[in-house]
């Protein structure tokens, strides 16, 4: 693997390029020894008949040696190519940047199927926005690994940490109503978040948490596993969220004995905001959808996503292929040196 910085296309790439600078040296030594042998030549009186005993395989000869040549130069340029170390080097690909280590714990007790929010003037199901806020943070959260808690009566692990945030975005829309029971389990939630990061480093551990109620059903108090968090450096912005008014239809659905209540009135603010001053994260509270994005777009700037990317090009080793084509020419030279006739026709 090789690290790059920027952008560029699949290539071919040459370690030692400076070993293609030896490709005339064959010749070099050729000219040389050449040059040395200038000096007096031996006469032999019988030369013309030697001449005519030849010319019956001086064709074949010379073409022979035409294919040798050639089959030469070709082991010589695939050594060198050899011996330059040719990679093919693939296109760059972008690597996760190291970012947060961060825990969703989301609230899916029966309180969440209250239609007390709105979308486009429609009254909705709580879980119905936070599934539409959460699933667009996540889309942003590219570089950071994310874990999804799921907890009503109890908790647990929907998705572990991971890069992948299509896959947990498709979990969270998956997610329904009262499948963790209708309770809250917010002190258990905390713990499963703690077991998940208490490894990971110190600086990027965070865990959101987000609920519409009270604790009513942890074997782990909420205040205390926030201080067990406090300890492991895990940083926890909580969520409330619900509106604080709702209008009950009276009679036959009309405003006849109509009546104003409060959605919220179990959500339990101090406790969430005792959770996040105790671990140095915030609490928010979210009456209705565009208050859910500020608090997570809140979040997103106290915790910015890595902003440097890293790529990595793919390098495969060429090698063997120029040492393939110089031993099958190889093994050609010596089958022509072997056929070639010793004195008369082959």
């Amino acid at each position: 693997m090789d690290s790059a910085t920027s952008g560029g296309e699949a290539m071919i790439h040459l370690d030692w390029p400076w070993l293609l600078l030896a490709l005339p040296l064959p010749w070099l030594l050729r000219r040389r020894s050449n040059s040395s042998n200038t000096g007096a030549a031996l006469r032999v009186p019988f030369f013309n008949t030697l001449r005519q005993l030849d010319s019956g395989t001086s064709a074949y000869t010379d073409q022979s040696n035409k294919l040798s040549t050639a089959l030469f130069v070709l082991i010589w340029l695939s050594l060198l190519i050899a011996g330059a170390r040719p990679v093919w080097v693939g296109e760059p690909s972008p690597l996760p940047a190291t970012g947060r280590d961060l825990m969703l714990a989301v609230d899916i007790s029966g309180s969440m199927a209250q239609e007390d929010m709105e979308i486009q003037g429609q009254a909705l199901p709580r879980i119905t926005v936070v599934k539409a806020v959460v699933n667009e943070f996540v889309r942003q959260r590219e570089g950071d690994k994310l874990g999804l808690i799921l907890f009503g009566s109890r908790a647990y692990i929907q998705s572990p940490l991971s890069f992948d945030t299509q896959t947990l975005a498709i979990l969270m829309n998956e997610a329904e109503v009262g499948f963790a029971g209708k309770q809250t389990a917010i002190g258990d939630a905390i713990g499963f978040a703690i077991k998940r990061l208490r490894k990971r480093p110190d600086n990027s551990r965070v865990v959101i948490l987000l609920t519409d109620g009270a604790d009513t059903a942890s074997t782990l108090p909420p205040l205390e596993a926030a201080a067990v968090a406090a300890r492991e450096n895990i940083r926890i912005y909580t969520i409330g969220v619900g509106a604080t008014e709702m209008e009950i239809p009276g009679l036959f659905g009309s405003r006849l004995g109509a009546r104003t209540v409060n959605p919220s009135a179990d959500l339990d603010e101090d406790t969430l905001r005792s959770i996040a001053t105790q671990t140095g994260g915030e609490y928010y509270r979210a009456t209705d959808t565009a208050e859910l994005q500020q608090a997570y777009a809140a979040i997103a700037a106290l915790e910015p996503v890595e902003q440097e990317q890293e790529y990595l090009r793919p390098r495969r080793s060429l090698l063997h292929w120029p040492l393939i084509v110089a031993l099958c020419a190889t093994l050609a030279l010596q089958g022509i040196n072997t056929g070639l006739p010793r004195g008369g026709k082959p």
